[in-house]
């Protein structure tokens, strides 16, 4: 197909019977994820088509961030690796920066033309009887419906928020932090900040400036962590050969010279430990906090007027509430018999990625590393044009055919993003070896068959997670 023809094919139409893109996948979203993936796909030849409901790439660097923001892990762990950030920019690039660095992205890799804007997908479903056909039907917002050979679903996970509810009536305005988007928001009133994560304590310390008074209020204690050690920024001061528990062990001896203990902000003591939950990365909170600019509070307890009051017992009075509470994980537009949900409200996903039931539908960056977000998508892209490959090759469905070698579906939302790139790189050797062994691997299952599995690609495993440096190329 031309440029000009897969232009055309962006149109939309109003013909009632699908329109026909069998040997395209559809890539939903244009943000950070999903351009990486149309890079990759661009890269390998593989035909698409992309989806975006704003009218402009970037996804919630586009329309989901306040004025001022800057990132909180640095340059070099948030960049794509095809696609390193100037380097004469600061360690910390603001929301502006990085907006201007994604367009870039996409006019380097010519992205825009697959792309629909202003075009929402209504609805994702397996197309025809035989749902291992792996074939979807998709519903554009006019109504239009067209059949693919594949989905990537990158919606993002910064766009369905999550609301606190306590007991009482508040008299003032509540928003959710994606809705914040200025200072002028807070200027002369008095503001309560929901929450103890990075979007938090971001907007706490605007308010510290801006408002008539800034409060926060926590229900668990975190773990905060300056911004830079020793003159780097603290996420590349962590290496990828320590071990977990040893870079627990020196962050905390390191976060006690130089911050102190929490409770002398007070703060709560961390209810958990590093990296269970994600760690707040701020470097001005605590500074506000001593000079009396933040007052800190426990976890709500109720309304009442404009009166919040506190579980300890305090109230402040309150006209504005912002709840940096989080997002839920949701795919609304995806058919509902093709993810699972287990009780604790995770996603049965094989590797993050993969519903075992099903081929050709990929939930890419469902997952949130403790910092930086390029490089992973830029492996993570790679391994998705691999499984793409590889499952033509398979009868079953690649996520059912991981699960019997192992792979998991998440148990937390909050990887390691060096564990995640050392698993991803054993994906990669892995997954091109597994039509041979298909067989072997689907049969009833037993120790001996997985082990002969095992056996017969061990030596293509090793040549290729040892033998071989990754032949991505690299630009600017």
């Amino acid at each position: 197909m031309t440029m000009s023809q897969s232009t055309a094919a962006l149109e939309p139409s109003n013909h009632p019977v699908p329109r026909d893109f069998r040997h395209h996948h559809a890539i939903i979203g244009a943000g950070f994820c999903g351009l990486g993936v149309a890079a990759a796909f661009q890269r390998h030849g593989i035909p698409y088509h992309q989806f975006e409901a704003d009218d402009d790439v970037g996804g919630n660097w586009y329309h989901g961030v306040y004025q001022g923001v800057h990132i909180i892990s640095s340059r070099k762990t948030t960049e794509y690796t095809d696609w390193p950030m100037p380097a004469d920019w600061p360690d910390f690039p603001s929301a502006e920066q990085m907006l201007t660095y994604l367009h870039g992205y996409a006019d380097h890799w010519n992205l825009r033309p697959h792309i629909a804007f202003q075009t929402r997908i209504e609805h994702v479903r397996p197309f025809g009887e035989d749902r291992h056909r792996g074939q979807w039907e998709l519903t554009l917002a006019g109504g239009e419906r067209r059949i693919y050979g594949g989905v990537i679903v990158a919606n993002g996970h910064h766009w369905h928020r999550r609301m606190p509810s306590y007991r009482g009536t508040f008299a003032g305005d509540i928003i959710h932090s994606k809705d914040y988007k200025h200072r002028g928001m807070l200027a002369g009133k008095r503001v309560l900040v929901i929450g103890g994560g990075n979007s938090a304590c971001d907007i706490a310390v605007e308010a510290a400036r801006s408002a008539q008074s800034a409060h926060i209020s926590m229900r668990r204690g975190y773990w905060f962590m300056p911004k830079t050690m020793f003159g780097r920024p603290t996420v590349e001061f962590i290496r990828p050969w320590l071990p977990v528990a040893s870079q627990r062990i020196l962050l905390k001896a390191l976060i006690r010279v130089i911050v102190g203990r929490y409770r002398d902000y007070g703060l709560p003591h961390p209810d958990h430990n590093i990296f269970e939950r994600h760690p707040t990365i701020n470097s001005e909170l605590l500074h506000f906090l001593r000079h009396g600019r933040i007052v800190p509070h426990t976890d709500v307890d109720r309304y009442h007027g404009h009166t919040v009051h506190f579980q300890d017992g305090t109230a402040a009075e309150i006209d504005l509430i912002i709840c940096a509470t989080g997002y839920h994980v949701s795919f609304p537009f995806v058919a509902e018999e093709v993810v699972e949900w287990n009780d604790s409200g995770m996603p049965n996903l094989i590797a993050s990625l993969l519903p075992p039931q099903y081929k050709n539908i990929y939930f890419f960056g469902i997952t949130q590393p403790r910092y930086g977000a390029g490089p992973l998508i830029s492996a993570g892209a790679e391994a998705v044009c691999t499984a793409i490959d590889t499952q033509k090759r398979l009868k079953h469905p690649l996520g059912a055919v991981l699960e019997r070698l192992g792979a998991t579906a998440p148990t937390t939302w909050l990887r390691d993003p060096h564990e995640v790139m050392r698993t991803m790189k054993r994906s990669q050797a892995i997954m091109p070896q597994l039509p041979q062994v298909e067989e072997q691997l689907m049969g009833p299952k037993h120790p001996g068959q997985v082990a002969r599995a095992f056996v017969a690609m061990a030596p293509s495993i090793l040549r290729d997670t040892f033998g071989r440096r990754s032949e991505q190329p690299s630009h600017r």
